[in-house]
C-alpha cells in the first residue's frame, strides 16, 4: 500500500498542541466581515453557505465548503443547507476544473476533532483538486510542499470563476 505523506501539515496541526477549543472560528469571523473577504480567502457567498480556500492548502485551488450557520453535525442542518452544500461541491469542482484543471479529487467531510478536523464545531467539507504524482520528493524528506502559485493570485482566479454560476 502507498502512503500519502503530508509533513508540511505539522506546523498547522502543532499549533493546537495543548489546546482543547479554538478561541475564534475563522470561518464565523469571515462570514462576519464581508468587506474583508479578500483578506479572509473567501471566493463565494450563497444564501446558506460559503466557498473560502484552505489557508494550509495540500494543492493550489484547496477550498473549503461550509455552512453560514455554526454547527458541527450535518444533522444540525436544515434540509435547504445541505442540499445547497452539495451543489456548491459540484459547481466548486466545476470552477476548479476551469481554473486549474485537476485530473482528479478528494472530497471529504472532518466532522469532530477525531476525524481531524482543525476545526472541530463548525462543519466544513474539503475539497482537494489532485494530478498524478502531485505528492513529490520535497514533502517526504523535508517539512515543507511547494504551492506553485501564492494565495492571492489563486484567491483572484477562483473568485472570478465563482461569479458564473449561483445556486
Amino acid at each position: 500500500m502507498e502512503q500519502l505523506w503530508s509533513p508540511w501539515r505539522s506546523k498547522y496541526i502543532g499549533s493546537f498542541k495543548g489546546k482543547d477549543k479554538i478561541v475564534e472560528c475563522f470561518v464565523c469571523h469571515a462570514i462576519n466581515q464581508p468587506t474583508e473577504d479578500e483578506d479572509n480567502l473567501l471566493v463565494a457567498r450563497f444564501e446558506h453557505s460559503i466557498v473560502m480556500m484552505n489557508k494550509y492548502p495540500y494543492n493550489n485551488g484547496h477550498l473549503l465548503i461550509t455552512p453560514k450557520d455554526h454547527k458541527g453535525t450535518l444533522s444540525e442542518l436544515s434540509l435547504e443547507c445541505r442540499a445547497e452544500m452539495m451543489e456548491v461541491i459540484n459547481i466548486a469542482t466545476k470552477v476548479i476544473d476551469e481554473v486549474y484543471n485537476p485530473q482528479g479529487y478528494n472530497v471529504g467531510l472532518n466532522a469532530g476533532a477525531a476525524a481531524g478536523a482543525g476545526l472541530p464545531d463548525h462543519l466544513h467539507f474539503h475539497i482537494v483538486p489532485r494530478w498524478r504524482g502531485d505528492t513529490n520528493f520535497t514533502a517526504v524528506v523535508s517539512d515543507f510542499k511547494v504551492i506553485n502559485e501564492s494565495m492571492e493570485e489563486s484567491r483572484d482566479k477562483l473568485k472570478q470563476a465563482f461569479t458564473k454560476y449561483e445556486v
